[in-house]
């Protein structure tokens, strides 16, 4: 995320007031952003733009303006159930203010303007992450009522990946439907082998088609015990409109579909410098555990993300899902050095 300094909460001076974000703010967003994070970012702005328009009930974005123009934005989008979340959230993507505006509580107000929207939509989790090294947002975030939130962010470089000569099988991670790792996720043990031979010789992993959905929503509700047809069928929609953007697999053994993982490319959420691909949804028929499926799915992940010049895969896992957490760390994971953030919004005042 944007760096920036904690504003106090003061009158702004001059005026400043809070509107939607509109298209014809993108050059105006551009050069704040490139003045906060040192180089211009116009490609992801502008895609995060385009995406408000094509989806407007999955996102939130305000500017702050005065009679000196945009001076500050801040955007978010709905988390519908990604990380096995069983309500929605808002996950705040991008927050920054224009230099001789700072201090004035344009940021407050901002993020006032977006904790208001969140309860008129029934949503009252909202989520970020940041940069342990980055005091200027730590403090801003504290500033706003964040917390640490009880999750863990791993990560990888792609190469730390593929090139492990000797990947540890997985762990035996098979519980009753609905108490998975993360309410998500079912994987299998293996034999131990090469992680990429695995992906070949388990299971057959390809591009997630629209006729794959009956199926991955019966495996998901078999797995977390609920029915998420909409989130999934929105996160496919979303691959097979930008491929670029999104990455959604399924994974058959005689030809039945028993694994599915979807991801997002992130090239430029919370002031990234290097695009991420983020894993947020993987899930294994619990009638085909141990069979190495889950290595499956993210060795084809893994082996994808180069077409799409993405150099590192994180993902989100609580702290005490020690099991899941083990299957990422054998498949080359640690920790990362973001940081998750959470704050529980209150009723409406």
């Amino acid at each position: 995320m944007n760096a920036m300094p904690v504003e106090p909460a003061t009158k702004a001076h001059p005026p400043v007031t809070i509107r939607a974000l509109r298209p014809d703010d993108l050059s105006a967003v551009v050069g704040i952003d490139a003045d906060i994070e040192g180089h211009a970012r116009r490609t992801y702005v502008e895609r995060r733009l385009a995406s408000a328009l094509r989806e407007p009930a999955l996102h939130a974005q305000f500017a702050a303006c005065s009679s000196d123009g945009l001076v500050g934005y801040i955007l978010a989008r709905v988390l519908e159930g990604e990380f096995g979340g069983s309500e929605p959230g808002l996950r705040l993507e991008m927050v920054g203010v224009r230099a001789d505006a700072r201090g004035h509580g344009a940021g407050r107000l901002l993020f006032e303007a977006l904790a208001q929207w969140a309860r008129r939509h029934a949503i009252r989790d909202l989520r970020t992450t940041a940069d342990w090294r980055d005091a200027s947002m730590l403090g801003w975030l504290a500033a706003m009522g964040f917390e640490l939130a009880p999750q863990q962010i791993i990560d990888c470089a792609i190469g730390d990946v593929t090139h492990q000569p000797e990947a540890q099988p997985d762990a035996a991670v098979s519980l009753p439907a609905g108490q998975g790792p993360g309410r998500e996720i079912d994987f299998g043990a293996t034999e131990t082998n090469d992680f990429e031979r695995i992906a070949r010789d388990k299971a057959d992993v390809r591009a997630m088609t629209p006729a794959d959905l009956p199926q991955i929503v019966r495996i998901d509700r078999s797995i977390t015990g609920r029915d998420r047809r909409g989130y999934i069928a929105s996160r496919l929609d979303e691959a097979m409109f930008d491929s670029a953007l999104r990455v959604s697999l399924a994974a058959r053994i005689d030809g039945a579909i028993v694994g599915y993982l979807m991801a997002r490319a992130d090239l430029g959420d919370f002031g990234r410098t290097e695009p991420v691909a983020v894993i947020d949804t993987i899930g294994v028929d619990p009638g085909y555990a141990h069979r190495g499926v889950g290595q499956a799915l993210l060795s084809q992940l893994f082996a994808n993300l180069g077409a799409l010049c993405v150099e590192r895969v994180e993902t989100m896992v609580p702290c005490s899902d020690l099991a899941l957490l083990g299957f990422f760390y054998r498949a080359g994971l640690q920790a990362s050095q973001q940081l998750p953030f959470a704050l529980r919004l209150g009723a409406s005042r």
